[in-house]
């Protein structure tokens, strides 16, 4: 919206600073932290005298989630999405389609993850959503998104694979393989984040990175002078996807007020759901799919630690965790919960470096 402002540049040349992404990606930081943090507090007092009980703890986890966390409330994804919203409106261009098509994704995953976690509060129980129908509407959400992302790009370019550490090597999938794949790299971001938040804090500070890492990717990807001296490959208006990013940051640093040890509230499904589908669809829009499983290895991580449980045990009747996902593993073994939190983001943060290390070794 701020950005029309630009369009009175011949008259007021200050004006012209609302061209400017990185003043826009600033912007778009600070406006969503300061939304989440003023009206935080409200949310959680709502949530909390509408959900009484709060988020069914799981029986078979630590006994001290069970004592400690009860009655934490859910759904603290609203104010993420509410915050990533209201940001990108005000400052983002509202004409890329980038744009539209990450943030409406977002919602559309944060609708799925807050009829889940109403699932969860009003029945009481771990499980919300049929999986199956869960999966469903995410994959569908998600074809509709790269149909969309091929649509408005360049050919070959928008149909192919970029491999990192590769400046010119790619591989050509195609319209309907490449949509098969983008689905799912979001669905399967999505879901990663998703089993990634289980203790306070764990999920947002990783999600966060990944979001400041690939705004930085965005900007650079969408500058045709960084792309060229990068020699990466240059995708003409993923550079707004900067924007998205800064919000996504602002508005996890302020849920993070609230979500620090001992959390006041969880983000549920809402959020997570909503902000792994995020940084899916920038990845798939960048054309850096690979780099987003380096540079979110740690949901890589949670999510195989799950499917290695699963399919052990159906198989040999045997768990190679003592409780999955990954995080609740350490934690049987007799991590403190902040232990396990400080290491993970620690992953995170080295695993992010090593993601932006692919832009230069090529």
């Amino acid at each position: 919206m701020l950005y029309w402002l630009a369009d009175l540049a011949p008259e007021i040349a200050v004006l012209n600073i609302f061209r400017y992404i990185t003043f826009r990606t600033g912007g778009a930081v600070i406006t969503a932290l300061l939304f989440v943090f003023l009206f935080g507090p409200r949310v959680i007092r709502s949530l909390r005298v509408r959900q009484g009980k709060g988020q069914p703890i799981r029986k078979e986890g630590p006994e001290r989630h069970i004592l400690q966390k009860q009655g934490t409330p859910t759904m603290g994804g609203l104010m993420i999405l509410s915050g990533v919203t209201v940001s990108v409106l005000l400052w983002g261009n509202l004409t890329n389609p980038y744009v539209w098509v990450v943030l409406l994704l977002t919602l559309v995953y944060g609708a799925v993850g807050l009829y889940d976690d109403y699932l969860k509060v009003t029945k009481q129980s771990a499980e919300g959503f049929r999986g199956r129908i869960k999966i469903v509407i995410e994959t569908f959400a998600a074809i509709i998104a790269t149909w969309v992302i091929v649509s408005v790009g360049q050919e070959p370019l928008s149909t192919s694979l970029a491999i990192p550490f590769f400046k010119d090597f790619m591989i050509p999938l195609g319209t309907w393989l490449f949509i098969a794949f983008g689905t799912f790299i979001i669905v399967g971001a999505g879901n990663a984040v998703n089993l990634t938040d289980g203790l306070d804090g764990l999920a947002i500070v990783p999600v966060m990175i990944a979001a400041a890492t690939f705004g930085f990717i965005s900007y650079l990807v969408g500058n045709t002078l960084f792309a060229d001296y990068l020699q990466i490959h240059f995708v003409n208006g993923t550079g707004e996807l900067a924007i998205v990013c800064g919000a996504l940051v602002g508005a996890g640093l302020g849920f993070l007020w609230f979500n620090a040890p001992p959390a006041l509230i969880f983000m549920g499904d809402t959020g997570s759901l909503a902000l792994g589908g995020a940084l899916g669809t920038i990845a798939v829009a960048t054309k850096h799919e690979l780099v987003l499983a380096i540079v979110g290895g740690l949901f890589v991580l949670e999510a195989v630690s799950v499917i290695v449980q699963v399919a052990s045990f159906k198989m040999f009747g045997k768990r190679v965790f003592r409780m999955a996902p990954l995080h609740h593993h350490f934690e049987q073994k007799g991590w403190p919960e902040s232990t396990v939190v400080i290491r993970f983001w620690i992953i995170a943060v080295v695993l992010a470096l090593l993601g932006l290390a692919t832009l230069k070794l090529r």
